[in-house]
């Protein structure tokens, strides 16, 4: 069994950088790619930012690139999202989650199979 601790978020300006970190207990062998994705109110959840097993690869949806870093610890088992350059339309709940075959398709990163979820931190940025 694999279980997600989140932190980071909050709130921010506009144009702001905010942090999300993601640390993995139990059964973190199993884990291949680790990443963030993000749903809004009445929105779909769309992948942000993915990193595979050796932290070799990396994954970002077109809307990010550029912006946001993802990063990988495996003696810690934690992936940290650096968000910088926020826009209020990013505002959304963040969701850590593993899964298998980290891959971007029509410009958005995704797994082939997401396994396990977090609970979800919320990011919030004003104008």
């Amino acid at each position: 069994q694999v279980n997600i601790m989140e932190s980071g978020g909050g709130s921010v300006q506009v144009g702001g950088s905010l942090q999300l970190s993601c640390t993995v207990t139990g059964d973190t062998y199993r884990i291949n790619c680790m990443g963030w994705f993000r749903q809004g109110s009445g929105k779909e959840r769309e992948g942000v930012a993915l990193i595979s097993r050796d932290a070799g690869s990396t994954f970002y949806s077109d809307s990010v690139r550029g912006r946001f870093t993802i990063a990988r610890d495996n003696t810690k088992n934690t992936v940290t999202l650096q968000m910088k350059n926020l826009q209020p339309e990013e505002t959304d709940t963040y969701y850590c989650a593993t899964g298998q075959g980290c891959m971007v398709v029509a410009g958005r990163a995704r797994y082939g199979t997401v396994e396990v979820w977090g609970q979800g931190r919320l990011v919030n940025v004003s104008s």
